[in-house]
């Protein structure tokens, strides 16, 4: 699993109106960014990712590095749509908004959405892909809309920056499919373990957690993981401390049985000892009973005087 901190930059311009991409440009960018969010924190319990709107003039930070959905769906509500884009001002505040990352031992990543022309020259971009090839900084692409237009430029910045296959260019043409789709069966989330597993068709719902696919729901996805949160932290403060096993607890009902028998026994042992000591005066007082006879027989069978 890679720990990694991700910047996604959005495209923001007013061609995010057109309804060339299911439901609409921009509608579409919100879908793939819930599936690039799933698929880097499912990854790994360390990685975080954070959310850019990309201006003419500036690049608006819509939520810095976090775990949490909620953050980025709340971000995305202050998008405004812009005329233009500048692609190069864009991927230099993200690079700045990961240099201030609080785990430094994070790998650095930028999603860039490229849904309208590109006005750029094409040496300028490839002098800062080569400045960021230096602090090891990985960029990945996602063209569209305008396909054609930029493909060559963003082919031209890929190569510049590339170290090991770790950025790469996704090109994805207008058509019935979803752009998170193409995203899915793409190579950009192999290392995550995402597209692999969903078979490169989109419909690998089983793959998410508790079976639901947050790029349909994101809503739903985000109350079952809160609800099942909440239920194994009410499990734990209800689990008691040390439950007795099973051989304990023979272990103390045989101690029990042992212990009930050795008192029976001793209350046994004293009945009989007090028996014993009861018969002794029966004996006596028979003793003493047989001497009286013997001494009226005595005095029958005796001399008497006057018989002389």
């Amino acid at each position: 699993m890679v720990l990694e901190a991700t910047m996604i930059v959005a495209d923001t311009s007013e061609y995010m109106r057109n309804g060339d991409y299911t439901p609409t440009r921009l509608e579409a960018q919100l879908d793939a960014i819930n599936l690039i969010f799933s698929a880097k924190t499912n990854s790994n319990p360390e990685n975080a990712v954070g959310l850019m709107g990309m201006e003419e003039d500036r690049a608006k930070i819509l939520c810095g590095l976090t775990r949490e959905i909620g953050g980025i769906i709340s971000g995305w509500h202050g998008i405004k749509l812009c005329p233009n884009i500048k692609l190069s001002t864009a991927i230099s505040v993200a690079q700045l908004a990961l240099k201030h990352r609080q785990n430094k031992s994070q790998r650095q990543r930028i999603i860039v959405f490229v849904g309208s022309p590109v006005n750029e020259d094409e040496d300028a971009l490839v002098k800062v892909a080569k400045r960021l090839k230096k602090i090891n900084v990985s960029v990945d692409f996602v063209n569209f809309g305008q396909v054609e237009d930029n493909e060559g430029k963003l082919e031209s910045f890929i190569n510049a920056i590339n170290s090991n296959e770790t950025s790469h260019l996704i090109t994805v043409p207008p058509g019935p499919n979803l752009l998170s789709d193409s995203i899915l069966s793409s190579n950009m989330l192999s290392e995550d373990g995402i597209a692999a597993g969903a078979g490169g068709s989109g419909a690998g719902g089983s793959n998410f957690e508790m079976g639901v696919d947050p790029n349909l729901d994101p809503e739903l996805a985000l109350a079952l993981r809160m609800s099942l949160e909440e239920e194994r932290a009410r499990q734990e403060r209800e689990r008691p401390a040390e439950a007795p096993t099973l051989e304990t607890v023979m272990e103390l009902d045989v101690g029990e049985s042992t212990a009930a028998a050795n008192a029976v026994g001793d209350s046994m042992e004293t009945d009989e000892t007090e028996g014993v000591k009861a018969e002794e005066p029966n004996n006596e007082m028979q003793q003493d009973h047989q001497d009286l006879s013997g001494n009226e027989n005595t005095k029958e069978k005796g001399d008497d005087p006057m018989d002389t």
